[in-house]
């Protein structure tokens, strides 16, 4: 062996003593993590439900489902409602706001996230949950109902089509856009938005146990920041959905970070985002299928 062979070999002897244990360490750490409790495994999980966009029959079909669906899964401890919502269809908001109180009724604790808009139907289906977070910005309230009807006779006129009308009463074709509404029309009409008005007072004194009177005071289908909802007792706390699900872990005693759980977006969001955005125009929404006429919604001005 040549002179200086010996040092050689004990150096690599000695590096691969180094490189040995330094695997060994890496290895026992990763052991060590790996059994560790995962706390998804041990059911520690909340589940985040997303009420986004235009309250529809099929949101509400689809929201209804994913409630029942957590409401009777066991390792599911509580349930975050994550709503972005202008509101909807009366119908729909309330068939999502009976089933959250049939949730919570289960034993299942809810809590609302309001993101940048949560009024009118989406503030509506908040009002059923125990807790509501929103953002000091967030766009909330417009308590109230609203029916549009469009009204597309001149129009028809000056290209020369006109409608001919066989009912059986006189109310029968009320809200027909091809002619306008009579006053008596109006009257039946404002009569279903007072009680349907009423209906929605009431789901918000029972929610957030505040007096009628109060409520009324500011439940003029005006909107408010949610800075604003929050001194009106229309919300309870100012904060993210990170802070909503930070409350509902402690809520029910998750200690450590909580698996959230969630459904994927729909294929077809693009979809839905482009028809929301039709249903702005107030021309086009009375013509737009699967749009009730009778709504818990904001119009926003866009």
């Amino acid at each position: 062996m040549r002179a200086g062979g010996a040092p050689l070999l004990w150096g690599l002897f000695v590096t691969g003593l180094i490189a040995t244990a330094f695997f060994l360490l890496v290895l026992g750490l990763t052991l060590l993590v790996m059994g560790k409790p995962d706390l998804a495994e041990s059911g520690e999980k909340i589940a985040i439900v997303r009420i986004e966009g235009v309250i529809s029959r099929e949101l509400a079909d689809r929201t209804i489902r994913q409630l029942k669906k957590y409401a009777d899964d066991t390792s599911i401890k509580a349930i975050v409602l994550r709503i972005d919502s202008p509101g909807g269809g009366v119908a729909a908001s309330q068939e999502i706001y009976q089933e959250v109180k049939r949730t919570r009724a289960k034993g299942k604790p809810m809590v609302a996230s309001m993101g940048s808009l949560a009024a009118s139907g989406g503030y509506y289906v908040a009002a059923a949950v125990e807790r509501i977070f929103a953002n000091p910005g967030t766009i909330t309230g417009s308590i109230g109902v609203i029916i549009q009807l469009a009204n597309a006779e001149d129009l028809l006129r000056k290209v020369g089509v006109e409608s001919t009308v066989i009912k059986s009463g006189p109310f029968k074709d009320s809200g027909n856009p091809t002619r306008s509404l009579r006053d008596d029309e109006r009257q039946v009409f404002q009569a279903v938005v007072d009680d349907v008005y009423q209906q929605f007072v009431e789901a918000v004194v029972e929610g957030r146990n505040l007096q009628e009177a109060d409520v009324r005071e500011f439940a003029d289908g005006r909107i408010y920041s949610g800075r604003q909802a929050k001194h009106l007792n229309l919300v309870d706390e100012l904060g993210a959905l990170q802070d909503a699900v930070a409350y509902t872990a402690s809520l029910v005693g998750i200690v450590g970070k909580p698996k959230l759980v969630q459904e994927e977006k729909e294929s077809f969001w693009w979809f839905k985002l482009l028809f929301d955005s039709l249903s702005h125009v107030p021309a086009l929404r009375p013509f737009l299928p699967g749009d009730s006429i009778l709504q818990y919604r904001w119009i926003s001005p866009r």
